[in-house]
C-alpha cells in the first residue's frame, strides 16, 4: 500500500510539473531542468523520459520502452542492475540510478539498451537515495531509516554526498555533508535545494559546486521533493504542492501559491 501511494504521489508530482511547463508562455529548453531529458521529473521518481524512450526502474532492474508513438509504446529491453533500486534521473545522454547502497551510471548511446558505465558505493549503507545531477556534479541525498523501506536497518548518519562525474566511468567522492532526514533534491544555478520532510527545505549555496554551504531554511510544512523548472521551483509538500519563484535569485525562493491534493 505504501509503495502504491508513493508511486501515485510521484506521478501526480510529475504531472503537475508537465502542466506548468506546458502552460509556460516563455518556455525553456527542457535540458535545463532535466539534464538533457525531454521530461521533467523529481529526484525521487522511478521513471523518466529521454528522447523517444521511457525508462522505468523497479527494485532490481531497468526497463526501456520506445514511445515514438505514444499510443503504442514498445517494450525494448530489461537490464538487471542490483538490489534495492529506488530512483532514476536523466542527465545528458546518461541515466543516474540510485539504490540503497550505490549510485549507478548508465549510458544511453544505444537508447534501447542502456549500458552501465560505473557504480559508486556509498559511505552509508541501506539508505534511501535520490540523486540529482548538474554541471558534472552528482548530489546523492542518503537518508538512513531504521526498519524503513530502503532495504532494512541503515548504518551511519544521513548525509549529502557530492561526486565529481567529469569522468562518467569513474565518479569521485568529493564531499560529505551531514543532514537529518533528506528526501528529494534539485538545483538551479548556484542553489541546491534539499527536502528534509518536517525539518523543512534547505537551500545550499553551491557557487563552489563541491562544497555546498548552507544558506537558508524554508519551513511551515513538510517538504518531500522538488523540481526546479525555469524560474519556478515546484515542491511536493504535505497535502499538496507549493510553487516558488526562483527567477530573480535562486538562493532566495519567493512563495507564489499552493495546490492541494
Amino acid at each position: 500500500m505504501l509503495e502504491i501511494m508513493r508511486t501515485k504521489n510521484i506521478f501526480l508530482f510529475t504531472l503537475l510539473a508537465a502542466v506548468i511547463i506546458s502552460c509556460s508562455k516563455e518556455g525553456i529548453n527542457s535540458s535545463e531542468a532535466t539534464g538533457g531529458s525531454n521530461g521533467a521529473g523529481g529526484s525521487t521518481a522511478r521513471f523518466t523520459i529521454a528522447g523517444n524512450y521511457l525508462y522505468v526502474v523497479d527494485h532490481t532492474s531497468l526497463k526501456s520502452f520506445d514511445i515514438s508513438n505514444p499510443l503504442h509504446p514498445v517494450y525494448k529491453n530489461k537490464t538487471e542492475i542490483g538490489l534495492n533500486i529506488e530512483t532514476i534521473f536523466p542527465y545528458r545522454d546518461n541515466l543516474f540510478i540510485g539504490s540503497s547502497s550505490s549510485m549507478y551510471i548508465y549510458s544511453l548511446a544505444d537508447p534501447a539498451k542502456p549500458v552501465r558505465l560505473a557504480k559508486a558505493d556509498y559511505t552509508v549503507s541501506m539508505s534511501c537515495d535520490p540523486v540529482y545531477v548538474q554541471d558534472n556534479v552528482a548530489y546523492a541525498a542518503l537518508r538512513v531509516q531504521f526498519d524503513g523501506p530502503c532495504g532494512g536497518r541503515g548504518l551511519g548518519n544521513s548525509v549529502l554526498q557530492v561526486y565529481d562525474i567529469t569522468n562518467m566511468h569513474a565518479p569521485v567522492l568529493m564531499n560529505v555533508v551531514n543532514l537529518i532526514s533528506p528526501q528529494g533534491l534539485g538545483a538551479k544555478g548556484n542553489a541546491l535545494y534539499v527536502c528534509e520532510r518536517e525539518n523543512g527545505l534547505h537551500v545550499f549555496d553551491i557557487s563552489n559546486k563541491y562544497q555546498p554551504s548552507h544558506h537558508s531554511l524554508i519551513t511551515g510544512t513538510a517538504f518531500y521533493d522538488v523540481i526546479p523548472y525555469g524560474d519556478i521551483l515546484i515542491c511536493q509538500v504535505a497535502g499538496g504542492y507549493r510553487l516558488y519563484d526562483i527567477g530573480s535569485n535562486p538562493l532566495e525562493p519567493v512563495y507564489i501559491s499552493s495546490v492541494q491534493n
